[in-house]
């Protein structure tokens, strides 16, 4: 267990030196800030644009305080989930690459302590920085269209939490596997998409997949309920990620034994 502590505290500090701790929650905090502050000076942003006829009107109807909310979750399932790809696909290949992780594993540390170790600071990081972004963009939507409840921020706030972890142990589990940074990237962007097209085109037999967290964050914002398939869509999205944890343990122990 020292062990497990020790590696959790390299993962801050090295997370510090290399900026990530600076870097993640402003570019985060600044995505869902945009949606909220451009929908209010929406005709302000067209006026300035210019090019309308002399004596334009532009009258364009205020959105409810739900609807900003959701087209802010839109936001980071789309950006926000590449963010959230090229924050920790670096995680095991750089110390690979620099020969740091050979000193590392020739302590008395396990493959789960080490993998875990970067999972679970990882995920703490990206979902504190995705908190403290979505926490505000409720702020400014409260303060500029209308009153949101609480309890349907923090229910949709949770929920959508799930889709994130699930596509950080998608991503650590690439990171596990392949050597060069770009395949990384490009294997976990491309199994993430498959997933999406897949509950896109096929939806009454996908609602139990992890992509689902997306939908039903949405529901809950703007309707205060949950869609059907909801309790299922939350156990099988677990399930899934302890099987994505435990193979990344699996792929790192026996590329390490080599």
């Amino acid at each position: 267990m020292n062990s497990f502590f020790m590696l959790f505290q390299k993962e801050w500090t090295e997370s510090w030196r290399d900026g990530k701790l600076l870097w993640l929650p402003v570019i985060l905090i600044l995505l869902g800030l945009i949606q909220p502050l451009s929908l209010y000076y929406m005709p302000q942003i067209i006026d300035m644009a210019g090019n309308l006829p002399e004596g334009s009107v532009i009258d364009i109807p205020r959105p409810r305080g739900e609807e900003v909310m959701a087209s802010t979750l839109s936001q980071f399932g789309t950006v926000g989930t590449a963010i959230f790809v090229f924050s920790v696909m670096g995680s095991i290949v750089h110390e690979r690459n620099q020969g740091s992780l050979s000193l590392v594993m020739a302590r008395p540390v396990s493959p789960l302590q080490y993998i875990g170790s970067k999972w679970l600071q990882q995920v703490l990081l990206v979902l504190v920085s995705f908190a403290a972004s979505y926490g505000l963009a409720f702020y400014y939507t409260n303060l500029l269209f209308g009153k949101v409840e609480f309890d349907r921020f923090l229910v949709s706030l949770s929920v959508y939490s799930i889709w994130i972890i699930f596509v950080m142990s998608v991503t650590m589990f690439f990171s596990a596997l392949i050597r060069h940074i770009g395949g990384i990237a490009g294997m976990s962007i491309c199994f993430i998409a498959f997933v999406s097209l897949a509950g896109s085109l096929f939806p009454r037999f996908t609602e139990w997949m992890p992509d689902k967290a997306k939908s039903q964050a949405d529901y809950f914002i703007m309707h205060g309920s949950w869609d059907h398939a909801f309790g299922w869509m939350v156990f099988s999205s677990l399930g899934i990620v302890i099987l994505l944890f435990m193979c990344t343990v699996f792929v790192f122990k026996r590329y390490e034994s080599y």
